[in-house]
């Protein structure tokens, strides 16, 4: 992310700050608002434009669509609501990170970097899961379902460490504080 574009996202996070939009509660507020012009739960440009307008932020179209670019991960020229959610909120804090990170080690067995199947055998059953015990999955095709909803956004049966942290990101922008997302972690997976 260039400075321009750095300087533009604080001044947002700033203005919305200070209208009172901080809270997970508030920011839902604020995007469903933004989205009230056809409520399908996505964020076009011109919403994006108009409700940081409308929640009196001193933006140029060419700053919102700069960041607009920078919020649409996805890239499908939408901003949906974990999307805002990560924008404004921004990355995990250092406390936040590293409890990620000693969940993303605790997981990695082999200590190879990235979180595979074989990995997961130690942590995680599907034995016992009523997909496995019916036949209508196997084990493996559980553990590769799991991988994919801990963020295997390629489907290799791989997680990264990036791909982890990406995926605890979007779970750290819905929680308000740092010692309940620690909680979280920590009971989650044992730590």
């Amino acid at each position: 992310m260039d400075s321009d574009t750095t300087q533009v996202l604080q001044k947002v996070r700033s203005s919305l700050q200070s209208r009172g939009v901080a809270s997970i509660a508030s920011l839902g507020r604020a995007f469903r608002q933004m989205d009230s012009y056809d409520g399908n739960k996505k964020l076009s440009k011109d919403e994006f434009y108009n409700g940081l307008k409308d929640y009196r932020v001193d933006i140029t179209k060419q700053e919102a669509n700069a960041l607009f670019g920078l919020f649409d991960k996805d890239g499908d020229g939408t901003i949906n609501y974990d999307e805002f959610l990560i924008g404004v909120r921004g990355n995990m804090n250092s406390t936040r990170e590293a409890i990620v990170m000693k969940a993303y080690n605790k997981l990695d067995k082999d200590g190879s970097g990235h979180i595979t199947i074989d990995d997961l055998k130690g942590v995680y059953t599907a034995a016992k899961n009523p997909k496995v015990i019916s036949g209508e999955k196997t084990e493996e095709q559980i553990f590769l379902e799991f991988l994919q909803k801990l963020g295997d956004k390629n489907k290799d049966g791989v997680i990264t460490k990036q791909e982890f942290l990406e995926y605890y990101s979007a779970l750290s922008s819905s929680v308000d504080n740092d010692q309940e997302f620690v909680f979280i972690i920590t009971n989650a997976w044992k730590l």
